[in-house]
């Protein structure tokens, strides 16, 4: 399958090849959702949305291994090697560090070179990445909306080219950054309790202390496995943050090029069903992990599967 989908993509280089095929073994290990919506592309688009996940996944890889003994300095080190190796294939056209056979480089480089995705959106994913090595509490919305443009804003910008529109780009790019945007705060408001044994808490803290909630709160909720009434309160009004967020991006899911709508808005009607399952839990995310079943997420990709198979009859591939 993967085979067929380099050929599709044209990518003929033996250790391309190999490098994209490394990448879509990260998706399928890693993002489940996230995979099973890109079984609605396009062959041909698929290895590309596979080498930016293999990229995104290796800078967290970095920061969140928390079997591994690095220290802070020695993760920032890695994270600016990182930076810098993708800088000199994309910039400098090959001529600086070496990353020698690292598959994440070497295919999300061709897909940027292809795509024409520019090294900004990559270097602000990698400020945000830099953040997680040092900031554990954001103050207020405004810090994590910084936050939140480099590690999910960004991604969005950088899948659009990929996915393709009807209209300029830019006239789409709002609701694609603001798509990554709810995809991140659906994230932090389901793991919580994961983010606190990182040490880290990403709700604004002055929204949360509107509710008497501090960390102190989150942190007896996350030792007994009981949620707090203040910070269910807490956590229903960042629920419906979030929603508002996903009702203002579904609008641009009507400007991407149609055989990449049915993938992105299966992505977005089973993310945002997460907030479903967090709602039915009634907020009780430090006692359980609130998750779509498979049945649903089947469903789901079963009928976005047909969508996008008569709109390929329709708009057949460009290579």
């Amino acid at each position: 399958m993967i085979g067929s989908e380099l050929d599709a993509a044209g990518v003929r280089d033996p250790a391309l090849r190999n490098a994209y095929r490394c990448c879509r073994v990260l998706n399928a290990e890693h993002g489940r959702t996230f995979f099973l919506a890109t079984r609605l592309l396009a062959p041909e688009q698929r290895p590309a949305v596979h080498a930016l996940y293999g990229f995104a996944r290796r800078a967290d890889d970095i920061l969140d291994d928390l079997e591994s003994t690095a220290t802070t300095g020695e993760r920032a080190d890695r994270l600016q090697r990182l930076a810098t190796q993708l800088f000199d294939r994309l910039v400098n056209d090959g001529n600086g560090e070496t990353d020698g056979d690292d598959p994440a480089l070497r295919a999300v480089a061709h897909t940027a070179h292809r795509y024409g995705i520019p090294w900004e959106l990559f270097d602000d994913f990698l400020a945000s990445m830099r953040m997680d090595l040092t900031v554990t509490d954001y103050p207020d919305r405004a810090a994590v909306d910084q936050y939140m443009y480099g590690s999910a804003e960004v991604i969005g910008l950088q899948l659009l080219p990929v996915l393709g529109t009807v209209v300029p780009r830019e006239e789409a790019a709002p609701y694609a950054a603001a798509l990554g945007k709810a995809f991140q705060l659906t994230n932090f408001l389901r793991d919580v309790d994961e983010d606190l044994d990182r040490g880290r808490v990403y709700l604004p803290a002055d929204e949360l202390a509107a509710h008497g909630v501090d960390r102190e709160l989150l942190m007896w909720c996350h030792t007994t496995k009981r949620t707090d009434t203040r910070v269910r309160r807490a956590l229903a009004e960042q629920h419906a943050v979030t929603r508002r967020i996903y009702d203002y991006a579904r609008h641009g899911v009507e400007l991407l090029h149609p055989r990449s709508r049915a993938c992105v808005g299966a992505a977005a009607v089973l993310y945002s069903e997460i907030l479903d399952c967090i709602e039915a839990i009634d907020f009780d995310i430090f006692n359980q992990r609130a998750t779509v079943g498979n049945g649903r997420r089947l469903r789901v990709a079963g009928a976005g599967l047909l969508r996008a198979w008569r709109t390929r009859l329709t708009h057949p591939a460009k290579v």
